[in-house]
């Protein structure tokens, strides 16, 4: 019997060491880069990362016992055997980048940048899921979108990828620029701005120009894609233009759009799309609810055109779509005493565009007889001087979700909570945890309940003491099937109307 060819190697020592003109202690390779000691799998390089609370250099020898091939440190922690294998730098965040440079260098792949104010990972996770289908395809995991994010995504970048899906975030001015110099898209998708991260910058528009940094590490023959809908988009198509790129795509419902939704059918699981895409008529279905994951699924599938892949086999995967834990998965909590709900996860961040998309989902979600729609909401954070007024502008949008009652916590929550009439009033709190006994003791039977906040206000250990409560375990996941008949009524209809 013919073994099988050993796995070609990340990193091996000389060329790390190459990359980031450090010194290779050891002879070794690396099939993985990692920052988190309690991560560490055998043959990764752990880099000891620096910060302000914690000094990865403390756990070096925890990362090796644990099987690490080697440590990139800038300093020799005490108690290291004389022959640990190491990669000695200068600095260990500057020799990660370096790391992704290099990286980003010696790869062949057409790499897409994707940012945005929302909608930013779930696009990410169209364009990994299409783009698997046709070829290699590696994208950033999670939401690592920083100045260490993204270097540590392309530094984990094989070689033979052929596809890359790169997330870059931001709360500041001049942090996208240098993200995109790294990595050097060829196609750069700006899903939305919106007035996330507000409190950083003099108005939205300012929001627009940071997003637009994404430009400046394209190639004159880089793709933009755009949202022609976007309050923003004149202003990022002037930044597009002054970037000299080559090409500039729009996705949205206007005629002149390079991806144009023609139809979309709405409904608690799933959406059913009819759309032109530069030229070609296509209907697919996203196992995902919403028409905010409607739109970005035009941006995904032009980027996949910018790319040279084929639109028609793209499409067809994302019917496989499912919303990542704390960005819209849904999980049908079944109690011990029988009376199931639903939740639906958006606890990872929020802003008042990102609530108002999430508050269509619940809308549209249908509540068995004597269920109710809930909601669970932690304060949008980083919205500056304007965050009471932007918490109590929701109160209309809750009236119009049919939203039967309302648990918020935070201290611009209370300005929400004060505007809502008396009758949708649950539970104030000044933090989360002061919530999770009045969720979990007021959840009945038939509700829907949905979980949503920025990342500071802590909406995750609410949304896990409600999966604790599942007896039968279900899985997270929504349901595609419908979609099948909302295809067929969409395509009637636009039959009708043009006959």
């Amino acid at each position: 019997m013919i073994a099988a060819p050993a796995p070609t190697p990340l990193w091996t020592a000389e060329e790390a060491a190459a990359a980031t003109d450090g010194t290779a202690v050891g002879t070794w390779s690396a099939g993985n880069v990692v920052i988190d000691s309690r991560a560490v799998a055998t043959g990764d390089l752990f880099v000891a990362l620096r910060g302000p609370n914690h000094d990865g250099h403390d756990y070096v020898a925890k990362a090796l016992k644990a099987g690490a091939a080697a440590a990139m440190v800038q300093r020799r922690p005490a108690g290291l055997a004389a022959d640990a294998p190491l990669l000695e730098v200068p600095d260990t965040l500057a020799g990660l980048t370096a790391l992704g440079r290099y990286a980003r260098l010696r790869s062949a792949a057409q790499v897409i940048g994707v940012t945005g104010s929302v909608g930013k990972t779930g696009t990410k996770e169209m364009l990994a899921l299409a783009l698997a289908t046709q070829g290699p395809t590696f994208a950033t995991t999670g939401n690592l979108n920083n100045h260490i994010g993204v270097p540590l995504t392309l530094a984990r970048m094989p070689a033979t990828s052929l596809f890359a899906v790169v997330e870059m975030g931001m709360n500041h001015a001049n942090e996208i620029r240098p993200l995109s110099r790294l990595a050097a898209p060829h196609v750069a998708v700006i899903t939305a701005v919106t007035d996330a991260h507000l409190e950083s910058f003099r108005d939205i528009g300012g929001i627009a120009d940071a997003k637009a940094e994404i430009f400046e590490g394209m190639e004159p023959s880089g793709t933009a894609v755009l949202n022609r809908e976007d309050g923003q988009f004149a202003r990022l198509l002037a930044h597009a233009r002054t970037a000299g790129l080559g090409r500039i795509w729009t996705f949205g419902r206007h005629e002149s759009c390079d991806a144009r939704l023609l139809d979309a059918s709405l409904h608690a699981t799933c959406s059913a799309v009819h759309a032109v895409i530069r030229g070609e008529v296509i209907s697919y279905s996203l196992s995902v609810p919403g028409r905010h994951w409607v739109m970005n699924s035009l941006a995904a599938l032009l980027a996949v055109r910018a790319v040279g892949g084929d639109i028609t086999q793209a499409a067809r995967t994302l019917s496989t779509l499912h919303a990542p834990a704390g960005r819209g998965a849904r999980r049908k909590v079944v109690p011990a005493d029988g009376g199931a709900f639903l939740v639906i996860d958006e606890s990872y961040n929020a802003s008042p565009a990102a609530v108002r998309a999430a508050l269509s989902v619940l809308a549209a979600s249908p509540v068995a007889a004597g269920g109710r729609r809930v909601l669970v909401l932690g304060d949008m954070l980083e919205l500056g001087e304007d965050a009471p007024r932007l918490h109590a502008e929701l109160a209309e949008a809750i009236a119009a979700a049919k939203v039967d009652l309302v648990h918020c916590c935070g201290p611009l929550c209370r300005h929400l909570y004060d505007a809502l009439p008396k009758d949708l009033r649950g539970t104030w709190a000044e933090a989360s945890g002061g919530l999770t006994e009045a969720v979990l003791g007021g959840v009945a039977k038939g509700d829907v309940v949905l979980v949503k906040g920025s990342l500071g206000s802590r909406m995750k250990p609410i949304v896990e003491a409600l999966y604790a409560l599942d007896t039968a375990q279900a899985a997270p996941g929504g349901k595609v099937a419908s979609c099948k008949t909302s295809f067929d009524a969409v395509r009637s209809a636009r039959a009708a109307n043009n006959g």
